[in-house]
């Protein structure tokens, strides 16, 4: 019964940045020994990894995005957020939020429904 379901805005202005959170229900976030993370897809491209926040709150991000992310939580309200800061319309994707077990060879199990982000003035 685990699902995550993104929210945030779907527009966001050039050079702002991009707050995403995702929320979690059946499992806590903090549940040994899952990993939380964010992964987009531009249109017409592949699936992007963009990074992770483990229940340890540790976190870890795509280096080609690293220098414009942070990944945060609320374990009270069992969420976690993606910033991504200094948004071009290359950014422009729909995005992901997903469970990773690393124990069992890190799949991700379980995905939000993808939310579409447009960067455009």
């Amino acid at each position: 019964q685990v699902q995550l379901q993104e929210s945030g805005p779907g527009l966001v202005k050039p050079s702002q940045t991009l707050s995403l959170t995702c929320t979690v229900s059946g499992v806590s976030i903090t549940t040994n020994y899952y990993y939380w993370s964010w992964i987009r897809q531009p249109p017409g491209k592949g699936l992007e990894w963009i990074g992770y926040i483990a229940y340890t709150g540790a976190t870890d991000y795509n280096p080609s995005l690293k220098s414009r992310t942070s990944i945060s939580r609320d374990t009270a309200k069992n969420q976690f957020t993606l910033h991504l800061s200094s948004v071009t319309p290359e950014d422009t994707a729909v995005y992901y939020c997903a469970r990773e077990d690393p124990p069992r060879g890190s799949p991700f199990d379980y995905w939000g429904q993808g939310t579409q982000v447009t960067v455009s003035s």
